[in-house]
């Protein structure tokens, strides 16, 4: 397992400030994996129409969320989760107060064996609750060679 590795040597891993709403952080999110042609640049629409449709499934945990979509398949073009790191968090539903992330796992699927294989070394790392602390701190990729190297992922 190299997932924080592979954000970094992929260049698909972005560091901001923060987000004026969640849905300009799921752009921004998506930005890397748009760039690299892995989605199309209707991708991140896709994940925000699904979230105003279905709320806000895309937060895992409080503070970690994974932006997908299931019925955007067509517009990806290879399997991947980036990575994005905002230092202030954005919330998803007002009434709620665990639905906001500061942590993005972009997932984009093509493959289900390959899809498969990157959420179970997603989870596998989420339930590393000292890891994921330390990923709320981070400000930068150098930050996160750091992670990387100190959990050999």
């Amino acid at each position: 397992m190299a997932i924080l590795q592979n954000f970094i040597d992929r260049k698909q891993c972005v560091f901001a400030e923060e987000a004026a709403d969640w849905k300009t952080a799921i752009h921004m999110a998506c930005e890397p994996i748009v760039s690299d042609g892995t989605v199309t640049a209707a991708y991140p629409d896709e994940i925000v129409r699904c979230v105003e449709k279905y709320g806000p499934y895309i937060v895992l945990i409080p503070g970690v969320a994974m932006p997908h979509s299931q019925e955007g398949g067509d517009m990806v073009h290879k399997t991947t989760i980036s990575f994005m790191k905002l230092q202030k968090p954005v919330v998803f539903d007002p009434e709620d107060e665990d639905s906001y992330a500061d942590l993005f796992f972009t997932l984009a699927s093509c493959n289900p064996e390959e899809h498969l294989k990157e959420m179970s070394e997603l989870s596998e790392m989420l339930q590393n609750e000292e890891l994921v602390e330390e990923l709320h701190g981070i400000k930068n990729v150098d930050d996160l060679q750091k992670l990387a190297d100190k959990y050999g992922i």
